[in-house]
């Protein structure tokens, strides 16, 4: 089992009620796996069906495996104009 550390911003840390949470997945985990977890959590639910999640600063595909030490980052919409 791996400990993950998931950096939260604007309307997913008020969702959460805090900048990071904190998340445990098996050994090889994918990111479809790492939004499970966090819908779990308090505040979760709320998620949309395909949040962007961030990878190492990229975006990441449902399945891509989510690695010990990778930098994950919940990003909500953005609007432009």
């Amino acid at each position: 089992m791996n400990r993950h550390t998931v950096r939260l911003f604007a309307r997913y840390a008020e969702l959460f009620g805090a900048e990071q949470v904190e998340v445990t997945l098996p050994a090889r985990a994918s990111v479809s796996d790492l939004i499970g977890a966090l819908r779990v959590l308090p505040g979760g639910a709320s998620l949309p069906e395909r949040p962007f999640l961030a990878v190492n600063m990229a975006q990441a595909a449902s399945h891509d495996v989510v690695r010990p030490g990778d930098e994950l980052a919940l990003l909500p919409p953005l609007a432009g104009g």
